[in-house]
Order: structure tokens, then C-alpha cells, then sequence
């Protein structure tokens, strides 16, 4: 497996991240669904990385820094064909370490609350993420579960 940081150009990833904005649309009601599209994506506060076995994108993730101390996890994805392989903890643990790498005192991400995330919060809480209150720009919400880490 091979992380890079993406421009978000290449038709792999757009097809990756329209993937992860209707899988979404499935699982969460309109008004809970905090998933970022690719513009959303270039802007200058995020670093967006893909991960790619030999020339095969299967995953990707993003850091958005919330301030000089406090980065979220954004875009988590794996490509459906290679779920359970071992790529989003791959991509998460390299999110962390850049978060660390940039003197983050705290890491948060939202996730949703259904069912369907359930495997997505028992991968955060093994990396030591803990349900927390909302941060920077969410609202309490039922359809989201808010976690955060101390670094």
C-alpha cells in the first residue's frame, strides 16, 4: 500500500468520492450528512491523501486543520471492491501521525450514528478515539457520533 497526497484530479477519485457522498445519501438524511465533496476538498485548510495499491486507488482520507492545535478527520474511505483489507486503519494511523507530526494537541472526526457505521466507530475507539460533544461547526445531532483524540 502506497499514501500519497492527491490534487484531486484524477477521474479514480472523483469516482471514489462520488462513491463516498452516495453511500451517504443511503445511510444518513440530507440534513446529517457532513461528508465533503472534491471542491470541498481543495481547500487550502485540508490535505487530501490517496492510497493505492500498485496503480489501483482503494482508499482515502483527509486532515482539515480546525485551528494551530486541533485537526479533524474528514473523507475516510475505502473503495467498496477492498473493504476489510486493512486500508482504512492504514490511512487513519497516517492521519494521526501527520496530525502529531504537526504539533495537534487533539484530533476529532463525526461519523454517523446508524448501524452501517458501526464498523467505522470500533476502528476509531481502537486508535483511542472517545465519543466527545460536538466540535468546531457541528450541532448536536442524532444521526452523528462525535470522537475525539488526545495527542
Amino acid at each position: 500500500m502506497h499514501i500519497k497526497i492527491d490534487d484531486l484530479k484524477g477521474p479514480e477519485v472523483a469516482s471514489l468520492i462520488n462513491e463516498h457522498l452516495h453511500s451517504m445519501t443511503l445511510h444518513s438524511p440530507p440534513e446529517s450528512i457532513h461528508a465533503l465533496n472534491l471542491e470541498s476538498l481543495k481547500k487550502t485548510e485540508i490535505t487530501f491523501w490517496t492510497v493505492w495499491i500498485g496503480n489501483v486507488l482503494v482508499g482515502c482520507g483527509a486532515l482539515k486543520e480546525l485551528d494551530k492545535n486541533h485537526g479533524e478527520v474528514k473523507s475516510m474511505r475505502t473503495s467498496s471492491s477492498y473493504l476489510r483489507r486493512g486500508i482504512a486503519s492504514h490511512m487513519l494511523q497516517h492521519i494521526i501521525n501527520e496530525a502529531i507530526k504537526r504539533g495537534y494537541k487533539r484530533l476529532s472526526l463525526e461519523t454517523g450514528s446508524m448501524e452501517a457505521f458501526e464498523p467505522a466507530r470500533r476502528m476509531y475507539a481502537r486508535y483511542g478515539f472517545q465519543s466527545c460533544k460536538p466540535f468546531s461547526v457541528y450541532a448536536e445531532d442524532e444521526n452523528s457520533v462525535f470522537m475525539t483524540k488526545e495527542l
